[in-house]
C-alpha cells in the first residue's frame, strides 16, 4: 500500500466530484451556444481536466501544455519555463485554461501571456485548487474548486516527485516527509 494513503484527506473524492460537477455548469452557463478549447496544464491538470470535459455539454475540446517550475521538491523554483505548447490553433477560439492548483501565480501569469499571444476570443481559468495565502503574482481564477490552506497536497493528478497522483481524494504531505 502506497505510504501517502496514511497522509491526511483534505478533500474527498466526493467532494472533487461534486464541485467539478458545479463548475462545469458554469461553464455551460457562461458559453452556451459557443464552443470552448479547454487547455490544461500538463500533467496535474489532467484529471481535473478530464472530470470536468465530462460535465460540460456544450461543445469542447482539449489540448495541452507544459511548463516546469517544481521539479522534485516540495516548493516552487520560481521560473517557469515552457515545454510544449499548444497543438492545435487557438486564435479566436474561447480558452480555459485547466490548472490543479493556483498557489504563487507565477505560472497561470507566465501561461496567460503566452495563450494571449494566439489571439484567443476569451481566456477563463479553471483551477480546482486555490492557494491564496501564497501569491507572488497578482492573478485570480474564474472556477476555483476549492480554497485550501498553504499545505502542500497530493493526489487527484497532483504529484510529490511524480508520485501519488492516482490518488482519487486530495492529501495533505507531511512536511518531513523524505525526499
Amino acid at each position: 500500500m502506497s505510504p501517502a494513503r496514511k497522509f491526511p484527506v483534505l478533500i474527498t473524492a466526493e467532494q472533487i466530484a461534486r464541485r467539478t460537477a458545479e463548475i462545469g455548469r458554469q461553464i455551460d452557463a457562461d458559453f452556451a451556444g459557443e464552443k470552448v478549447l479547454l487547455v490544461g496544464v500538463l500533467k496535474g491538470a489532467a484529471v481535473f481536466l478530464a472530470d470536468l470535459a465530462r460535465h460540460i455539454s456544450i461543445e469542447c475540446t482539449f489540448d495541452f501544455v507544459a511548463v516546469a517550475s517544481y521539479g522534485k521538491a516540495q516548493h516552487s523554483t520560481g521560473a517557469v519555463k515552457l515545454i510544449k505548447d499548444l497543438d492545435q490553433p487557438s486564435e479566436g477560439r474561447n480558452l480555459i485554461l485547466v490548472e490543479d492548483i493556483l498557489d504563487t501565480g507565477l505560472t497561470l501569469v507566465f501561461l496567460r501571456k503566452l495563450l494571449m499571444q494566439h489571439r484567443p476570443r476569451s481566456l477563463k481559468i479553471a483551477a480546482l485548487l486555490d492557494k491564496p495565502s501564497r501569491r507572488i503574482e497578482k492573478i485570480e481564477a474564474d472556477y476555483v474548486g476549492f480554497t485550501i490552506p498553504n499545505r502542500f497536497v497530493i493526489g487527484y493528478g497532483m504529484d510529490y516527485a511524480e508520485r501519488f497522483r492516482n490518488l482519487p481524494d486530495i492529501r495533505v504531505m507531511p512536511p518531513d516527509f523524505p525526499e
